[in-house]
């Protein structure tokens, strides 16, 4: 999430270093609880949700949690054109790259994103993964959750969770975005 001016820095909940060791551990987890990295596959949602997810693809790789297997497929995905507010927006959404170029029929895909709040985003990525194939399984990774579900959506490895007011927002900053590591409790003016 970029900053407004109608944004307020409550403070800094995760920094530089917290970020990077929970890559790790979201990596390990991952690997974990997919027995291995047989048939995995690493999906980031754009637009942070794909650093985030490059980093646990590359942790995962050399970070030797892969076996030796240096070919585990990561794809990224743009969901604007799969929410369900596309015709209530002032302004169409701008669409960014997806790429899936593998067949993800029986594979265990890991849908990787920032923030998760509502679901609804979460909805658009299984919408839009599922019209690539039928996956054998789909999971969810996300660096922070700060609650406010409107659907049955629920992360299977999260990062860290920190429940916000609907006044609150969190805002992930990220060195290939942003050109810093934070993540940011903001808040409404």
């Amino acid at each position: 999430m970029a900053k407004t001016d109608k944004d307020i820095e409550k403070k800094v909940i995760m920094n530089k270093v917290e970020i990077s060791r929970t890559i790790k551990r979201l990596a390990h987890e991952i690997v974990e609880k997919n027995f291995g990295v047989k048939d995995l596959c690493i999906v980031g949602i754009q637009s942070r949700g794909v650093p985030v997810a490059r980093r646990i693809h590359n942790e995962i790789i050399s970070g030797g949690l892969s076996e030796g297997n240096k070919n585990i497929p990561f794809g990224m995905i743009d969901i604007n054109l799969y929410r369900d507010d596309v015709g209530s927006m002032d302004l169409p959404p701008q669409v960014r790259e997806t790429d899936i170029s593998f067949d993800i029929v029986g594979k265990k895909i890991v849908l990787v994103d920032d923030v998760i709040f509502t679901g609804r985003s979460i909805r658009a990525a299984l919408d839009e993964i599922m019209d690539f194939g039928r996956p054998q399984t789909i999971e969810l990774a996300v660096l922070v959750d700060r609650g406010h579900r409107e659907l049955p959506i629920e992360p299977n490895f999260v990062g860290k969770k920190f429940l916000t007011s609907k006044d609150e927002s969190i805002a992930v900053e990220l060195e290939e975005v942003d050109g810093q590591d934070r993540v940011v409790l903001r808040e409404k003016k």
